[in-house]
């Protein structure tokens, strides 16, 4: 046992350093970087970009590329916080026009979240390169969705520029039962589902699950250099409030969070680095929410101090070893705080996509117990997950 705890140990010291290192990130290239795979697929062809700030061919945005390479780009369209990354979550965005390039911006966040016909007017292809995290809730797999039944609808190409999953090394959580089925989970996975964006478009469009059980004609241009079990730092921040990798590694476990009363410190410099609420027991760490533009204009508990649990220093190395959604911290927020039946509320249902997890946590269920009830239900899905991998698993 000793011998195998000191070999464990010896491959941390001796390999993590080399996985968090820039040397190993920059050998890996996104489908993106890949411009003599996907050039011949769009040359001659009116283009439409499904994009925002993360989509990037080295320091040059996607759009810019294209356009250099006298790519026919017609018009953008834009997820959740915009074509250029800069809105607070949730805020609903107008369409515009794209200051830079003079290009449509249609806002797929706004007045419609799944482009119409017209919006489709005269488009022979649309392009989708946005970086995901690897979670059900977060909302760019939902807007990829709609824009393939779009597409599938109106006979229009779709073709994914994937990139590397920074959470694809695992998957876990409650799987979401249709009952639950909003924005922020549309399809009957788990809540860190382990695919990259091109992986789960096969998915999604293999097993019948676009609207009538229609399929788009989908091609994807693959990420070199990378498998489901290397870790990868994002060269670009995903979105306003995952700052940096540790907030991409807890939330997972953070965001449900979201779905009660506690505030994961939005409005912070530190946002899904932290949990906490005026209320909770002192412990020696403290933070006031402020008004941030672009990022939280209203964070839960403005102005207010907030007692909570630091979790910015973070051992990255646990997630190496114990890859997986974190209950605890959830379950002890819930034990620590009085109001017990204001603790929830209507969204944990979405996040979490089942009753069953906040029924869990209200009866004192222990994690172990939870975690175990999820067992079945994800060797399904890896069942499923299995067909569709493009890279190496884990």
């Amino acid at each position: 046992m000793k011998r195998n705890i000191f070999i464990r140990l010896l491959i941390i010291i001796i390999f993590l350093p080399g996985m968090f290192s820039n040397e190993l990130w920059a050998q890996i290239r996104a489908g993106a970087d890949l411009t003599e795979v996907y050039m011949p697929l769009i040359k001659g062809k009116n283009i439409a970009v499904v994009a925002n700030h993360t989509s990037i061919i080295g320091n040059t945005h996607l759009v810019d590329s294209l356009i250099s390479l006298k790519v026919n780009v017609v018009k953008i369209f834009g997820p959740e916080h915009g074509f250029r990354g800069d809105n607070a979550d949730g805020k609903l965005i107008e369409d515009g026009i794209d200051q830079h390039t003079g290009l449509p911006v249609i806002s797929l966040y706004g007045a419609h979240r799944k482009p119409t016909k017209e919006d489709l007017k005269d488009i022979d292809l649309v392009i989708f390169d946005i970086q995901d995290v690897g979670l059900r809730f977060y909302t760019f797999i939902s807007t990829m969705q709609y824009v393939m039944e779009a597409c599938a609808e109106n006979g229009i190409d779709f073709l994914v520029l994937d990139r590397p999953n920074p959470n694809g090394f695992y998957i876990d959580g409650p799987v979401l039962d249709p009952e639950y089925k909003s924005f922020v989970g549309m399809q009957p996975v788990p809540v860190v589902h382990g695919m990259t964006v091109a992986e789960y478009a096969r998915m999604i469009n293999e097993e019948g699950w676009l609207e009538n059980g229609l399929k788009c004609n989908l091609s994807w241009v693959k990420c070199e250099n990378w498998d489901h079990r290397k870790y990868y730092k994002l060269p670009v921040n995903p979105s306003p409030n995952l700052p940096n990798m540790i907030s991409i590694y807890l939330y997972p476990s953070l965001c449900f969070f979201e779905g009660t009363f506690m505030s994961v410190g939005r409005g912070t410099d530190f946002p899904f680095q932290v949990y906490g609420h005026p209320d909770y027991p002192k412990s020696g760490f403290t933070y006031t929410p402020r008004s941030i533009p672009g990022v939280s204009t209203s964070p839960k508990y403005l102005g207010r101090k907030c007692n909570g649990v630091d979790l910015q220093k973070f051992p990255k190395d646990f997630f190496l070893d114990n890859a997986g959604i974190v209950l605890e911290w959830l379950i002890d927020a819930y034990s620590q705080m009085e109001n017990k039946d204001d603790f929830f509320n209507k969204y944990f249902l979405k996040l979490a996509g089942t009753k069953k997890l906040q029924e869990q946590i209200e009866n004192g269920t222990s994690s172990l117990t939870i975690r175990s009830g999820w067992k079945k239900d994800l060797q399904k899905f890896q069942i499923i997950r299995k067909k569709y991998l493009l890279y190496h698993d884990f």
